[in-house]
């Protein structure tokens, strides 16, 4: 008897279907730059407009929030969410986004579950003002359970050698600026999904009094993109360094922009953590230290400004449409020592 590639559980013609949903989204978000269309074997974009470029590239993906975006059967958000972590990633270092590829892998491919996500994809390149010229998207059945998919992306993005930001300018004294995340981003699904799921006994599309909407809908906001702050910082030349608060908190993202002999001081009552975080702690009477390395506690960016200047940098992040409040300092630290934070 004969066997054919879909018998053994691929569908060649659904992953047509897929690329197709997306194409003219992708193209929506090409700039002159991109030399090459959809399903060429590699995509060329031209580097154009630097005199001495650095490319700063971060690859990641969104955990188990597809847990909660597969439960929910919602799928519209978690592509932006991939886009603007990875943006963040690359321009806290200076960078400003070119390109961006993405891979879906999925059980058996379902083109409106796929084209749902790539479209989020897409969506985040456009408003973030990078393209996405390429991709990867693999059904592999006998891998995923039916239904399950993985996502994960690639970025590239450049920034002038001379201002690339590294952070060895930062000192003790240095102001610290927190901008407010919009829940959960991307880290620390895996435990939150325990407690409300497996501890509390939520169903994913129960309203919750305290939070003011669905368990779903709180858990499957977009990350925010920190794109808009970051720039006007640039362009004012006030950002001495930049954290992503991703996963591992403030506590373990907030040194990394820090050089030796420093640390941080974070003053944990300068803003107020949102409800969402404080019934996770209260559900899993979840330590201290734990809760706040684990969760991003209504802080998804800190950075950097000189004391001098934090006057203007408050005012230009408001004008950027952020609400900015000041959550530390720079205060020494031992160099022989590694950087860390101080909660006080």
């Amino acid at each position: 008897m004969a066997i054919t590639y879909s018998q053994a559980g691929v569908s060649i013609e659904e992953g047509e279907k897929t690329v197709d949903s997306i194409r003219e989204a992708a193209k929506r978000t090409f700039s002159k730059n991109v030399l090459t269309g959809i399903g060429s074997f590699g995509a060329a974009f031209r580097i154009a407009g630097y005199k001495k470029p650095v490319l700063i590239s971060s690859a990641d993906g969104i955990g188990t929030k597809l847990k909660v975006a597969i439960l929910a059967g919602r799928h519209d958000t978690v592509g932006e969410c991939l886009v603007n972590h990875c943006v963040n990633d690359i321009m806290v270092q200076g960078a400003e986004p070119l390109f961006f590829l993405d891979y879906f892998a999925m059980g058996q491919l379902d083109a409106a579950v796929a084209g749902s996500v790539i479209r989020g994809i897409a969506r985040g390149c456009e408003r973030n003002g990078c393209a996405l010229i390429g991709g990867e998207t693999a059904e592999m059945p006998g891998l995923y359970k039916k239904g399950e998919y993985d996502v994960a992306g690639f970025i590239v993005g450049a920034c002038e050698e001379k201002d690339l930001v590294t952070g060895a300018g930062i000192e003790a004294g240095d102001v610290l600026i927190g901008l407010p995340s919009d829940g959960l981003h991307t880290n620390g699904y895996s435990l939150a999904r325990k407690l409300l799921f497996e501890v509390a006994k939520y169903k994913v599309n129960q309203r919750v009094e305290e939070l003011g909407e669905t368990v779903g809908e709180v858990l499957l906001r977009v990350h925010v993109s920190y794109a808009g702050a970051l720039r006007a910082l640039r362009k004012a030349k006030l950002l001495k360094g930049a954290a992503h608060i991703t996963g591992g908190g403030i506590t373990d993202n907030t040194p990394r922009m820090l050089p030796a002999g420093t640390n941080a001081k974070i003053l944990t009552r300068s803003w107020k953590v949102p409800a969402l975080f404080e019934l996770l702690r209260r559900i899993g009477d979840v330590p201290e230290e734990d809760w706040r390395r684990t969760f991003n506690l209504g802080i998804g960016m800190i950075v950097c400004v000189g004391a001098e200047e934090k006057g203007r940098a408050l005012e230009v992040l408001g004008r950027a449409g952020f609400a900015p409040v000041v959550v530390g300092k720079v205060v020494r630290g031992k160099k022989s020592e590694k950087p860390r934070v101080i909660y006080a």
